[in-house]
């Protein structure tokens, strides 16, 4: 390819948020074998980008700075590294770069093992915005043996802090599922809630929310946990007798109780989960966006040279849906 170098937004040490990301010009990764570089079109900022600079998994991510973050990604493949096959230039794909990252940048080397082709359907932003959170919101239902055709059996799900990237694909697949969907977020994201299909929703400043008490008077088989806010105390009460809460932001109290709760053969279960993006479910996923049975709620947009805004805004925790960094060619 001709540009040799390329913008990119990195960080040089832990902490700083938003204030310590700098624009830098720098080389054009190369794509070694089984890898592909990627022309970015479009990067989704998680909650796990953030903490990482925070620290949360120090020091082992990142393994060396100057660091780029963001590890979803969509784009257009423009080489392929020794031993690729079933890829080519030109091609459009999504893809998770792992804990390497690159995404905040021109042009990014992913790895073909969880790389899956969107179709002409899909757009590149609907595709980024997959891999960690409709990933994650997959696999927290199927600890309730969920499936994802309708036949599966009715249960009861309740979906904390529902209007947040893991959230609103939740609803979505939980409903694919036939699941009874109750949902908290707060008031002004009520109306989304309830159109992307949940049956019921709890303002969670209310009372009412506050309490999760299902308006039906139901108890849930599983919770799938969006929020650190809100603890084991609250959710076991409205719990089934078999019921399991299904933890996305796991915390060293939340192994602990876990692991309580394995020694006294407890029947309410707290499961810790950290998503693991793997090709299958993510290729799943895409065919689910492209068959229009699953939607990618966006919350903003903003270019790569304006990152450290949608940065920003990612760590304020009031984003509905998603954010999305975009290949600006400037």
């Amino acid at each position: 390819m001709a540009a040799r170098t390329m913008r990119a937004v990195q960080y040089a040490g832990y902490g700083g948020g938003a204030a310590a990301l700098q624009h830098v010009e720098i080389q054009v990764p190369s794509p070694k074998k089984d890898e592909v570089l990627l022309r970015v079109e479009a990067a989704s900022i998680n909650p796990a980008d953030w903490k990482v600079q925070k620290g949360m998994m120090r020091p082992f991510v990142p393994s060396k700075f100057p660091f780029v973050p963001v590890s979803d990604v969509a784009g257009e493949v423009v080489e392929v590294g020794p031993g690729v096959d079933g890829f080519k230039p030109g091609d459009k794909v999504v893809t998770w770069l792992g804990f390497k990252a690159g995404g905040l940048a021109e042009y990014a080397v992913a790895p073909v093992n969880i790389a899956v082709h969107i179709p002409p359907e899909v757009s590149a932003a609907d595709a980024a915005g997959l891999p960690i959170a409709a990933c994650s919101a997959l696999q927290a239902l199927r600890h309730a043996t969920t499936k994802f055709d309708g036949t599966g059996d009715p249960a009861n799900v309740l979906i904390t802090a529902a209007s947040g990237g893991l959230g609103t694909f939740a609803i979505q697949l939980a409903k694919l599922g036939n699941l009874h969907v109750t949902a908290t977020c707060g008031a002004r994201n009520m109306e989304l809630v309830r159109s992307l299909g949940a049956d019921e929703v709890l303002d969670y400043k209310t009372p009412e929310g506050k309490s999760l008490k299902s308006p039906s008077g139901r108890k849930y088989d599983i919770v799938v946990h969006c929020t650190s806010s809100v603890g084991w105390s609250s959710l076991e009460p409205n719990l089934a007798a078999h019921g399991k809460v299904v933890d996305l932001n796991p915390s060293p109290g939340g192994f602990l109780r876990s692991a309580l709760q394995q020694l006294t053969c407890s029947n309410k279960k707290l499961v810790l989960l950290i998503a693991k993006v793997n090709k299958e479910d993510l290729q799943f996923l895409v065919e689910l966006v492209k068959g229009g049975k699953l939607r990618t709620v966006i919350d903003s947009r903003y270019a790569l040279g304006k990152a450290e805004e949608a940065w920003a805004k990612s760590m304020e925790g009031h984003a509905t849906g998603k954010i999305i960094v975009e290949r600006d060619d400037k």
